[in-house]
């Protein structure tokens, strides 16, 4: 890219949310876009965790585009490898690769309020864009907890999420730490394999089985030849977690049947009292999130397995220290400690109207318009922003309805005309944020008994919606104008054209919804 490009829209990253929003681009005829990322391939989550059992927990049908089906999943539950197939397999479908720019970290986003336009400085270069779609998601920054005494440890260090393949743990000491919706895939994987495994277990999580099988050839052909029948599959999957979502969001206490049956599948796979109390949490089932599984509890009953039901809390040359005391001796670390998921490391690269960064804007907690944008941030906006995430079904179908959002908003900017920017209202921002806030004081996520990622330092749960899916995609249907100033740039002066016009008098003005429409 040059210095002088500039484009309609910039999409940061090509995970699921940024192909999903270069593929509505297409459809609504803008080809003036970029996707931007840093990576060398496409992919997003699904590229940079490539662990041993990497797999997803939600059923294929439903985790992928209602616009792009996919008749050949091989599982019900896929793998990493058929999940990132898959995205390369819509990058090709959708003829995206022209607008895919890779080993493109973006480095800051700064908004230049004169042109109304945000100015974008990449590891490959500098470019423009009228508006800004990140894509980044919650699930791209690994979280490694500050441990003393790490910089002695001699063996190797990895996180889960940036996986060493040239190191062999065959033989091995490892310690996992953490048990997390990646260490329980991780856990049964290696541990045929290692001399001896040592999982830190901060916090048990409740796991239920994982009715996962093959999907016959059969199933795939009447797929192929009658596409309905995939779409009724994915629809009864998608209206039996709708259905579940009260049980969440307003009365947890129904979930006490379901708690039941997770205790009774503990007591299934570990016949040790010791290690099944080890094992068995102590808040309300769905407060974390639910995992799936049905190798981990026994795999934690091998003879070359060890839980330690304390956090890792010191590490001195070769031998980990856990909170209570139990030391172990290790030649690699796996840290599964999660994600940068309220303090999103974008945030900090992120430069509005007032020059402050959108992680300062969100210094006391990540708050948007719709999950979308941000007061202060024109033109901006992002997919699985703040309180958009899902406690018991797919992703795709929250960022299906945020593209939704994208497109309108977009199209309004076309309404609108000239050279024009949207800027989230304050008020707005706050009334919607109350909304959710309130709907949340309910949730199992808030009165579960359970300190999870979903909350921010505050204890505020940024994270999750505190409703259907159906709900979500009313609400973001379509753009109000009533909750945006509409920016403008100056006329130029009489005889000038827009490109004579000088700089200085450039200047951006806001207007109401009413002044827009007169």
């Amino acid at each position: 890219m040059t210095e002088h490009e500039h484009v309609r829209v910039a999409v940061i990253g090509s995970g699921f949310g940024g192909l999903g929003a270069a593929v509505r681009l297409r459809r609504e005829g803008i080809t003036d876009f970029v996707v931007l990322e840093r990576a060398g391939g496409v992919g997003g989550t699904w590229r940079d965790n490539s662990y041993p059992g990497c797999a997803c927990d939600v059923p294929s049908h439903l985790y992928s585009f209602s616009f792009a089906p996919n008749p050949e999943w091989p599982r019900t539950f896929s793998g990493q490898e058929h999940i990132r197939a898959y995205l390369e397999h819509v990058a090709d479908v959708f003829r995206l690769r022209p607008h895919l720019r890779f080993d493109s970290e973006v480095k800051m986003m700064t908004w230049d309020t004169d042109k109304l336009h945000w100015r974008i400085e990449t590891s490959a270069g500098f470019l423009t864009a009228d508006v800004v779609v990140s894509a980044t998601g919650p699930l791209s920054d690994p979280k490694i907890p500050s441990v003393p005494g790490i910089e002695t440890f001699t063996g190797e260090v990895f996180h889960s999420a940036r996986w060493d393949h040239d190191y062999d743990l065959r033989g091995k000491r490892v310690a996992m730490i953490g048990t997390g919706a990646s260490a329980i895939q991780i856990v049964p994987a290696i541990q045929p394999d290692v001399s001896r495994l040592t999982l830190f277990q901060r916090t048990p999580p409740w796991v239920m089985p994982r009715v996962d099988r093959a999907i016959s050839g059969a199933e795939r052909w009447l797929h192929r030849q009658l596409p309905f029948t995939a779409q009724a599959r994915r629809g009864l999957l998608w209206g039996i977690r709708e259905l579940q979502v009260q049980a969440f969001t307003k009365r947890p206490d129904e979930l006490g049947l379901v708690e039941r049956l997770a205790k009774r599948n503990i007591a299934r796979a570990v016949k040790d009292p010791e290690l099944r109390a080890k094992l068995t949490p102590d808040y309300r089932i769905g407060c974390k999130r639910i995992l799936l599984s049905n190798t981990y509890y026994p795999a934690l009953t091998r003879p070359n397995v060890d839980v330690v039901a304390s956090g890792l809390a010191e590490i001195d040359g070769s031998t980990l220290i856990a909170a209570d005391g139990t030391r172990a001796e290790a030649d690699a670390i796996v840290f599964g400690t999660g994600f940068h998921v309220t303090d999103m490391p974008i945030a900090e690269r992120v430069v509005g109207a007032d020059g402050r960064t959108l992680a300062q804007a969100w210094e006391t907690g990540m708050k948007s318009l719709r999950g979308a944008t941000a007061a202060g941030f024109p033109n901006w906006m992002t997919i699985i922003g703040p309180n958009t995430g899902l406690g018991n079904s797919s992703m795709i179908l929250m960022i299906e309805s945020q593209l939704n959002y994208m497109a309108d908003f977009v199209r309004q900017l076309d309404v609108l005309g000239g050279r024009v920017a949207l800027d989230a209202r304050p008020a707005a921002v706050d009334a919607w944020n109350h909304r959710v806030q309130e709907r949340m004081k309910r949730t199992v996520w808030n009165t579960g008994g359970c300190s999870s990622w979903y909350l921010d330092a505050n204890g505020v749960n940024t994270t999750v919606w505190p409703g259907t899916t159906t709900e979500f995609r009313g609400a973001t249907r379509r753009v109000d104008l009533g909750e945006y100033d509409v920016l403008r740039a100056a006329r130029p002066a009489s005889g000038e054209t827009p490109e004579d016009a000088p700089e200085p008098r450039t200047k951006s003005t806001r207007t109401r919804k009413v002044e827009a429409e007169a």
